[in-house]
């Protein structure tokens, strides 16, 4: 169980890490605060899978979810205004 958890965060930090890189060679949007925020609530659910409460950990998965997808609701609508 853990080395799944040790492979998903390091995935999700390279990804991370393009993404930055790939930003600075465009011209893209900084991310915004909702979209960090999401960010480490989804790293913290996949960090604290190992506990034996499960339902915090899949909580804070969920609540990163919706956070981010509250943020792409936002930005879509301030990018059709």
């Amino acid at each position: 169980m853990i080395p799944y958890i040790i492979i998903s965060i390091v995935v999700i930090f390279i990804i991370f890490v393009v993404f930055v890189f790939k930003m600075k060679k465009r011209m893209l949007r900084p991310l915004t605060p909702l979209t960090s925020i999401a960010f480490v609530f989804i790293v913290v659910g996949i960090v604290s899978v190992s506990n034996n409460n499960r339902l915090i950990s899949y909580g804070l998965f969920g609540m990163g979810v919706i956070l981010a997808i509250i943020d792409v609701i936002i930005n879509k609508n301030k990018k059709n205004i």
